[in-house]
């Protein structure tokens, strides 16, 4: 099943994809269907407005996570180029809810940077509570679906001081869609082709299967010090590949176009815009 979070004249509406229709379900976003206990069925069974999938003004995946985490350094490739060794845990940082944008929105170059990164990563949104110390199975069934998402970095704010919030935190930053996809239809993303493209110029490419911690790993990690709820949304981490790491470095620019792309689940077009304040 895919589901989305589209932007209507009442409103943002969560939809269910059937073919080239979108119907409506009656919750707001995809994040509040999640936290209906019946929200498969209630998803499957509904019969709202319906749009045409074509046309439709795509928000962000959920609008409404209460927590968003990331992980950083998870695939061995990125590891590698980073000059790091392999962890022993994830890496952990987090977003809030305002840095998140639609799988077509506009991206802004903040004027304050000058080393604007990409960072094409699987994401997922948790949809059942998950509490203290879950094993991995149940950390996985906890899991609703995938959805495709890229943490833009500042990395000259990143690099400021050792914790990196201040460059992965900007408001209206990270696309993150255009669908969420239940793990059923994609293997629960064992083994998918990541990729991202500066104006159709291959710059990452690798396979989630490529991932130190998988989905799994990560959601029962972080329960152990927090309950995850449905709606929240964690970031797997980014393939090598980053503009940051090649020599010489390489960072966007206004006019660009970012295309973020997991198999299986769809894709993020993104145009880089100058910071008109």
């Amino acid at each position: 099943m895919k589901l989305a979070t589209i932007r209507t004249a009442d409103g943002t509406a969560a939809v269910r994809l059937d073919g080239d229709r979108a119907v409506e379900t009656g919750a707001s976003d995809v994040a509040a269907l999640l936290r209906r206990p019946d929200w498969r069925t209630h998803a499957t069974a509904a019969e709202g407005r319906t749009h045409d999938v074509a046309a439709l003004d795509l928000a962000p995946a959920v609008t409404t996570p209460g927590k968003i985490f990331c992980v950083g350094h998870n695939y061995r490739a990125h590891i590698a180029e980073m000059g790091r060794e392999m962890p022993s845990y994830p890496s952990l940082f987090a977003k809030f809810a305002n840095c998140l944008l639609g799988a077509r929105d506009d991206i802004v170059h903040p004027a304050e940077t000058g080393q604007l990164d990409w960072e094409a990563e699987l994401g997922f949104v948790v949809g059942a509570p998950l509490r203290r110390r879950a094993g991995k199975e149940e950390a996985a069934a906890a899991i609703a679906g995938y959805t495709v998402v890229n943490d833009i970095s500042m990395r000259d704010w990143q690099w400021r001081t050792p914790q990196w919030l201040q460059g992965k935190a900007w408001q209206a930053s990270t696309p993150t869609g255009p669908w969420l996809v239940t793990g059923d239809d994609i293997d629960d993303a064992a083994d998918l082709e990541i990729r991202c493209e500066v104006d159709g110029q291959s710059m990452q490419r690798s396979r989630t299967s490529d991932l130190l911690f998988t989905p799994a790993d990560i959601a029962a990690y972080l329960s152990t010090f927090t309950t995850l709820e449905p709606g929240d949304l964690i970031l797997t981490g980014t393939p090598g590949g980053v503009g940051a790491a090649r020599d010489p470095k390489v960072f966007l620019r206004p006019g660009q176009v970012v295309r973020t792309v997991v198999e299986g689940i769809g894709e993020c077009v993104n145009t880089i815009v100058e910071d008109k304040p």
